[in-house]
């Protein structure tokens, strides 16, 4: 009876983990949704759509974040706008494991990313294009919409998130690859601007 009883332990202990496993993440799926919206598709233009990142890319700003090596400012959210909560990615993360990270990019992965649904200047869009097939396509394929480069969906993301991050890129206040710097450090004010509007166009 009592190799019975060790192995009918031993086959019940990874079923309680996956039940743990998988109860904690809907908890933290549930948290994400709070502010990037109902099934990772944000609703607020500061905000990025998560849903169909890829998982590097997701996984990679996760441990950014919780270790305090990308920006977190209280501007990420909007002030007294109390439909979300009022924090930061930073504070948001703080508490999670590397495999949950990896859990959480997995889960969103899966889910279909859907492209806001915003106003954008059709002259200055046109112009953004030329401007990314000259110099960013060839690590943002397909309009900065393919998510087999692992270099995140521009495609579709609210204006306000992409002004946001070219911000912090030209600043140098985030983390990124030489070739993205020097990509970066070529664009004019005006291209960058163009390159806003030609994303936000492709809804």
């Amino acid at each position: 009876m009592r190799i019975n009883r060790i192995c009918f332990v031993s086959v019940l202990l990874p079923f309680f983990a996956a039940v743990s496993s998988a109860s904690e993440l809907e908890s933290v799926v549930e948290n994400c949704n709070g502010c990037h919206g109902d099934d990772g598709v944000s609703q607020w233009s500061d905000v990025p759509t998560i849903a169909g990142m890829p998982e590097y890319v997701h996984a990679d700003a996760l441990y950014f974040f919780r270790d305090n090596e990308r920006p977190c400012s209280e501007s990420e959210y909007k002030q007294g706008d109390t439909s979300r909560p009022a924090t930061t990615m930073c504070n948001a993360v703080s508490d999670l494991s590397d495999d949950l990270i990896d859990e959480i990019a997995a889960y969103y992965f899966e889910l279909p990313f859907i492209a806001a649904q915003q106003e954008f200047d059709a002259g200055l869009a046109a112009t953004g294009k030329g401007v990314h097939d000259a110099q960013c396509d060839k690590c943002h394929s397909d309009g900065g919409s393919n998510p087999d480069d692992e270099a995140g969906i521009l495609a579709g993301q609210w204006m306000g998130y992409l002004e946001a991050s070219f911000a912090e890129y030209r600043s140098g206040d985030r983390e990124q690859p030489k070739s993205m710097q020097d990509a970066i450090d070529a664009l004019s004010d005006d291209e960058v601007k163009a390159l806003v509007h030609y994303y936000a166009s492709q809804q």
